[in-house]
């Protein structure tokens, strides 16, 4: 009996037993659209896309959604450093992100603009999702019953939400955000009287004047916590991930859907992406590794794993890890066809259990980049006859991945490689120890096996250093690749070719 083991599975199996007599189950993901969309984007949404898939194999007759909200009526609190005309931006702090006009010129606002590139984003994954608007919510009357409903049970809302907040903020906290009808922004106020049976509520404007507003139609919002809340109770949302930043608005909002009569989701709090440097990926800020350049470089699948595997670990993101992800796919796939029953390999969730089979003939991505670090390769075309030359029976004309893999390897040389090579000068000893690398290979033909090959590297290595073939192999690379590391090296002697190996090494005895 098939084992359901992976995450996704687990996940859909807490909705399952949680919400056991539902006919159809609601998957939430928001984004905030203060800035362009970023990886963090795509990340909570691919996911929420793999449990929706791990539910409908395990409740195939559960009709599952995906609901894409966008707090679109949340006031800009700061311009973003990616995008045009900022100081534009910056006479606009406080509206609704809805009213302020858009910097690109392309859209109806700056938060019409943001929600359209969030659209355009998923549909290049072919993403199935019902897409929401906060502000078309609000203002349509979506949420007048559950606001009023809030409204009447307000100072049991305030108690749920006042310890959550700082000394200062609770001295004016509501959880109505009043929006001023003459600037369209979203007033932080102390609310001096509710009227239920009116659903109103009254503040003092900044002239000291009494304003009473109504809770519905878009004339306020909810603040963000118990907006949250009030969403699930709203929609009857069932299941919702998260970044582990907001577990400590996930507690109040759990309160606030309760409070309104709603059954709380099945929550899952993931771990941050970060960058480089370790610093958590903002959206204002833009850092971080992209999507676009992730994808410039390397197919989507191996984005798709980057995203599958640890979900509650924080990963670091930038264009290092990329090969190994390609690769790891690779080899995925490869078990899967071994093993076709195994839904917890990552690739059944990859490809919603439609793998392909795919045949690389033993190439690498971390192989093919080397190679085309080596020969500087400029395109495709050198890379296409190195592999005719010295590895027969290559079909790389009809061979799409392979053929999509090497652009993508030349891509990624050029983006990442190229420019940050460091060559090692070899010292007297490694100069000896290179010149009888150059002899042996020398006697050998291109008929050799990458393991013939590897051989041979090892025994000139065991000549010189017989306890240390770790450093023998580093200065294989640093001298010759201009890195630390590489792929196994009888593999790139085979693929690039004995003579051309030989007039590398060549080439680094002549370098002073």
């Amino acid at each position: 009996m098939q084992k359901y083991l992976s995450w996704p599975f687990v996940e859909a199996e807490k909705i399952l037993s949680t919400f056991e007599q539902s006919e159809e189950i609601i998957l939430a993901t928001g984004y905030g659209p203060s800035g362009l969309p970023h990886i963090g984007t795509f990340g909570e949404v691919l996911r929420t896309v793999y449990v929706a898939n791990a539910l409908r194999e395990l409740a195939p007759r559960i009709r599952t959604r995906i609901l894409a909200f966008s707090d679109d009526m949340d006031g800009l609190r700061k311009v973003p450093d990616n995008v045009p005309n900022r100081e534009m931006l910056s006479e606009h702090l406080g509206r609704l992100l809805t009213s302020i006009p858009d910097p690109f010129g392309t859209a109806q606002s700056y938060g019409h603009h943001m929600n359209g590139t969030f659209c355009e984003f998923l549909a290049i994954f072919g993403f199935e999702y019902e897409f929401k608007s906060a502000t078309e919510c609000y203002r349509s009357g979506v949420y007048d019953e559950v606001l009023l409903k809030l409204l009447e049970r307000y100072e049991a809302a305030v108690n749920i939400l006042l310890p959550t907040l700082g000394e200062e903020r609770q001295k004016s906290y509501s959880p109505f955000l009043p929006v001023c009808q003459k600037t369209q922004k979203v007033l932080q106020v102390p609310i001096v009287e509710t009227n239920a049976k009116r659903g109103t509520v009254s503040y003092r404007d900044e002239e000291g004047n009494l304003v009473e507003t109504r809770v519905t139609g878009g004339c306020c919002k909810l603040q963000w916590k118990a907006d949250w809340g009030m969403r699930w109770a709203a929609f009857g949302v069932q299941y919702e991930s998260h970044g582990k930043d907001l577990t400590p608005s996930a507690k109040p909002a759990v309160a606030i859907c309760k409070l309104l009569g709603g059954k709380p989701p099945v929550l899952f709090p993931y771990e941050l992406f970060l960058d480089k440097e370790g610093k958590k990926i903002s959206k204002s800020k833009g850092n971080g590794f992209s999507v676009d350049e992730w994808l410039a470089c390397a197919p989507y699948e191996s984005l798709a794993l980057y995203m599958f595997l640890n979900p509650k670990r924080a990963k670091r993101l930038c264009h290092e890890i990329v090969p190994k992800f390609v690769d790891d796919y690779l080899s995925l796939v490869n078990q899967y066809h071994d093993d076709p029953a195994n839904f917890d390999n990552p690739v059944w969730h990859i490809h919603n259990g439609k793998v392909p089979k795919l045949e690389m003939y033993g190439l690498t991505f971390c192989l093919l980049i080397n190679i085309a670090s080596a020969c500087n390769a400029e395109d495709v075309q050198m890379l296409k006859k190195l592999i005719k030359r010295y590895r027969g029976g290559v079909d790389i004309e009809n061979n799409s991945t392979l053929e999509k893999l090497l652009e993508f390897s030349v891509a990624y040389c050029k983006m990442f490689v190229l420019n940050s090579r460091s060559y090692k000068v070899p010292n007297e000893v490694e100069r000896r120890m290179l010149a009888n690398l150059s002899e042996a290979l020398s006697q050998m033909d291109d008929s050799k096996s990458s393991d013939e090959i590897q051989n041979v590297v090892f025994e000139v290595g065991k000549m010189h250093l017989p306890h240390d073939l770790r450093t023998w192999f580093k200065t294989l690379y640093e001298v010759l690749l201009g890195q630390e590391d590489g792929p196994r090296f009888g593999s790139f002697v085979k693929l690039y070719g004995i003579d051309n190996t030989v007039k590398l090494i060549t080439n680094s005895l002549t370098t002073k």
